[in-house]
């Protein structure tokens, strides 16, 4: 098929257009800017344009197109004009999945880690919302295996498209819910017939939802209070792991710090489980590297750490901050700075109290412009809210080797040379704290 993607840039959709390429397809797309993304597409040999056009538009079999994009866009309406079919990403994933067997992970936070984690334990076909450092993409097609392992995305209720035949759901909380109108019980019957789609199913029975449905659901249940026992942090070549037992099955170890990383590879674990034997496991675990933008460290020295973080959720924030916590103290870091960009109004506004705490043992903490992602401004007094941290208010960061420069009303307020350093957030503070802004 010629397929056209429009959005291309994205992480979701660049996934999905990349997949298709490897599968023996022409794929084309499109966005409204350049990226780091748009560039890496094309030295695969996928023709990118920027901005849109329709001109774009020629003979597809197929327009696939992200949720943000709008139905008046100019390609959308070249191709109804064509008549070739238009379908938005969620409504693709069918066609786009079928004939394979599909290992869907959900759940609002994790689900990246534990996709990549699974992928590196079962080698099979992967589509991962971020980027895997053990093979250097979101990315991994093998064409002699018909396991897919998908990070499934409950943002706009495609989740639902994913025909799993695993379905793997690390916690089932509200998050995105203006897709859902603010409908709890629509969210969570989502939830329950994405669970009830797949005929294998592994399940967190500890998340408050899911343990509501323990007694109706047939499922591998882990139970990560009891599940997962002796638990340690160690560095292997100044990099974060975590050593853990697995009921009966033996330790395990994995790459990254934290209870939340030893219930991501214990969901894998167990899903991986139904069809492979627990030592090829173990041994598969140890290829697992972390996922970038996850607690990645981008630069080391002996004054000092620099780490780039997307958590945006106080959940997430709150788990990998205790991480941070245990690497700085292991490495001899006495002081720990956080640098937080709040992701969406909506998102920032929802959950402004657990924010709050969630930065608990930082030495200072600094906060930059929020990363609207398309809303509109609305006032947040942070100043207020976080006044029980040591707090400063800025407006970009710079980077220079590792110096981290915090830059407010176009001038540098201060240099942060030593210590533990950490950015957090969805919006391009990743490019701000590697320099590349």
């Amino acid at each position: 098929m010629k397929i056209h993607f429009i959005g291309i840039g994205g992480i979701g959709i660049s996934g999905l257009a990349q997949y298709m390429h490897f599968n023996g397809h022409e794929v084309s797309g499109s966005d409204i800017a350049d990226t780091i993304i748009t560039k890496k597409l094309r030295e695969m040999g996928i023709k990118v344009i920027v901005p849109h056009d329709a001109s774009a538009i020629s003979n597809q079999d197929l327009v696939v197109h992200s949720a943000i994009i709008r139905p008046d866009n100019s390609e959308i309406l070249a191709a109804q004009a064509k008549g070739i079919e238009v379908l938005a990403r969620r409504e693709a994933l069918p066609q786009i999945l079928a004939g394979k067997k599909v290992y869907s992970v959900a759940g609002a936070h994790g689900k990246s880690t534990t996709t990549a984690i699974l992928t590196s334990i079962m080698c099979g076909s992967a589509i991962i919302g971020a980027e895997a450092k053990a093979f250097g993409s979101n990315v991994r097609y093998e064409k002699s295996n018909d396991v897919m392992l998908f990070e499934a995305d409950e943002s706009d209720g495609s989740f639902l498209n994913s025909n799993p035949y695993c379905a793997m759901v690390i916690n089932a909380e509200p998050e995105h819910m203006e897709y859902y109108d603010y409908n709890y019980e629509r969210f969570y019957d989502s939830y329950r017939t994405f669970i009830n789609s797949a005929q294998c199913r592994v399940l967190n029975a500890e998340d408050p939802f899911l343990s509501s449905l323990i007694n109706e659901v047939e499922a591998s249940w882990l139970y990560p209070s009891k599940d997962i026992t002796n638990i340690e942090y160690i560095l292997i070549n100044d990099e974060p792991h975590t050593r853990f037992t697995l009921r009966s099955l033996g330790s395990f170890e994995v790459w990254g710090f934290g209870k939340h990383i030893a219930l991501d590879a214990s969901l894998a674990i167990l899903a991986a489980h139904e069809s492979m034997d627990i030592e090829d496991i173990r041994t598969n675990l140890l290829d697992f590297k972390g996922i970038k933008k996850r607690f990645d460290i981008i630069s080391l020295k002996d004054s000092g750490v620099i780490i780039d973080d997307y958590g945006h959720h106080p959940t997430e924030i709150k788990a990998t901050f205790d991480s941070v916590k245990e690497y700085a103290m292991l490495k001899g870091f006495d002081k720990i700075t956080a640098i937080w960009q709040p992701h969406k109004y909506s998102r920032t506004i929802d959950n402004l109290e657990e924010f709050t705490k969630c930065f608990e043992g930082a030495d200072e903490l600094i906060i930059l412009p929020v990363w609207a992602a398309g809303e509109a401004t609305q006032d947040i007094d942070f100043i207020k809210r976080f006044a029980h941290y040591n707090l400063t208010m800025a407006d970009k960061i710079t980077r220079a080797s590792n110096n981290i420069t915090i830059v407010k009303d176009k001038q540098d307020l201060k240099t942060i040379n030593k210590g533990l350093v950490i950015g957090f957030g969805a919006g391009d503070i990743t490019y701000q704290i590697r320099g590349t802004a």
